[in-house]
Order: C-alpha cells, then structure tokens, then sequence
C-alpha cells in the first residue's frame, strides 16, 4: 500500500525514489529498499575503505579500477567481487588489529582487516607494474565506531554531524530529475545517457524538478515510526569521478564537460555541482524505505 503522507503543505512534495550505500569508500554501491539511518548516515555507508602503505586513502580519482568492485550485502558477511577475481567473504562483525589512517586532511584510528583482504585488493588494484618497480600494496581498513569524524561545522551551522569514511558529510541528496536534465543536454550533444550511480548519492527524490534540491531549507520525511527531518548544507562540488564508466572503469569527460556547462556554482568557489550534502537534524535509528514521502519548503537566503 503506498504511504500516506502527514505533512502539512509545502513547497515540494516529492518521494524517496531511491536509496543507496557504498560499503567500501570509492568501491560499486549498493541500491536497497529499505536503510537504517544510523548518526553517520546510512548503515554500513562508508564503514570501510582502501589505503595505501602509509595509511593514506585511496579513491577512484587514481584508481579507476574500484569502480569495478561490486559488493553484496547478506545476513553476516559482505561479498566482494571483481573481474578475475575470486570472492572475498568480510564478516561484518568482525575486525583484526588497530590503525591509523588519513582520508582528506583527518587522521583516526581505524581497524585492519588482515592480510587476506590486504592481497586482494593488492593483486586487484595494482595487477601490472613495470619491471624493477616496487609493489603497491594496498589495505582495507574499517572505520573505528570510537572515532568522532565530523562535517564541517562551517556548513553545518553548528550542527555536530559525524561521518565515517565520506568525503566530508554523513548524506548525499540527488533527484530524479537532476539526472534526466543532465541526460537531456548529454544527448542533445550527441552523448550516452549515464546512470545516476556515478554521482554515488544515498538518497534519491522523484517528483522534484531539476535541482530543486538545492534550494530546500530541510526534507521531512514520513517513516513508520515518525518523522525523520535532513538539513541540506552544501552543493556537493564534483572531482572526475564521474566521468568514470562504471561497468568498464574507463573515462570520457563528457558528463564533466556538460556539467560544467551550466553546473557552475558560486557557493563552492565556482565548483560544478550536483546533489547536496545533508545532515540528520531528526530521526536517528529510523528506517528509510523507498517511496516514502518527503516534504519541504524552498529556503531563501
């Protein structure tokens, strides 16, 4: 049956049309019907991620190839898969010995996951080097849930909003919409269509128009249980990643060049945006399923 909807009239009226986490940072994501939003986003988003010897993470921006990582997610264990690889079985509840890893400018704690998990993505990322060159290896790492790693308070108003392997905020909001009007100039130039997985969001709203995600004050959202209110704080400025084809791992700057077209956003000092970062104001350990409806009034600064 679908949801009936208990907020009051608002500017926008839309619907949670997708839902999304990245288990490992930079890696294929996952699209669910349903998610527990957790104090740092959806669960299990971002909880692990790869980092080279010195602890420094590593993202597809120098490493294409993680686009091609698909996991799956089941009852106890996460299952990675990649071309010519055999699969790895994470127990999710499980952890080896303690770390210290950087990813942007913070520096935490976090939990190795062992020397099998170490040589797979080794042997993954870094299948040829020249001769003589020394080896790359590669760890994976799972964020440490002591560690507080928060977004920045000068977008957040305030607001303490902890992460844990994101870029920089515990959320991503995109829409339907968005991604038809990028499709709609990729054609007219003669481009391939793209997939909204490029843009890595966790939630996806239909019934907005095109970018109307920008523009709002705060997304209620009707749940089960009660209401669930996310602040969109920053136009999430876009790096190459999604110039990326993920089913190859080969780039063509197509979608970047289009963006930047008519992207361009002062807020960001002049960044290409798509999709807004957001916060949870209200509704930790509430669930989010897919066709739920969302609210909102148009904030004007």
């Amino acid at each position: 049956l679908p949801v009936t909807s208990s907020l009051p009239a608002s500017d926008i009226q839309a619907r949670i049309a997708g839902l999304f986490i990245y288990p490992i940072k930079s890696c294929a994501g996952i699209a669910l019907d349903e998610a527990l939003l957790t104090e740092t986003g959806l669960d299990l988003d971002r909880a692990w991620m790869v980092v080279d010897a010195g602890g420094m993470f590593v993202t597809q921006r120098e490493l294409p190839r993680m686009a091609l990582i698909q996991p799956t997610l089941r009852s106890a264990d996460l299952v990675l898969r990649a071309p010519g690889m055999l699969a790895l079985h994470l127990m999710i509840d499980t952890v080896e010995s303690v770390t210290h890893v950087q990813v942007w400018d913070d520096k935490v704690q976090a939990y190795d996951m062992g020397d099998v998990a170490a040589q797979w993505f080794s042997d993954f990322l870094a299948p040829v080097r020249p001769a003589g060159a020394p080896p790359r290896p590669y760890r994976l790492v799972r964020f440490d849930p002591e560690q507080r790693r928060l977004a920045s308070m000068k977008w957040t108003a305030g607001v303490e909003a902890p992460n844990q392997f994101a870029d920089g905020f515990p959320l991503l909001v995109t829409s339907t919409a968005s991604l038809e009007g990028l499709n709609r100039r990729l054609r007219s130039q003669g481009h391939p269509e793209v997939g909204m997985e490029r843009f890595r969001p966790n939630i996806v709203l239909g019934g907005l128009d095109e970018h109307d995600e920008d523009r709002v004050d705060m997304l209620h959202i009707t749940t089960a249980d009660g209401a669930v209110a996310l602040r969109p704080v920053k136009p999430c400025a876009r790096c190459p990643i999604p110039n990326i084809d993920p089913r190859t791992a080969t780039s063509d700057p197509a979608v970047g060049d289009t963006l930047q077209s008519y992207r361009v956003d002062p807020r960001v000092n002049g960044g290409v945006t798509f999709g807004m970062n957001a916060i949870t104001i209200e509704g930790t350990d509430q669930t989010l399923r897919i066709g739920q409806p969302v609210a909102g009034n148009f904030r004007f600064d």
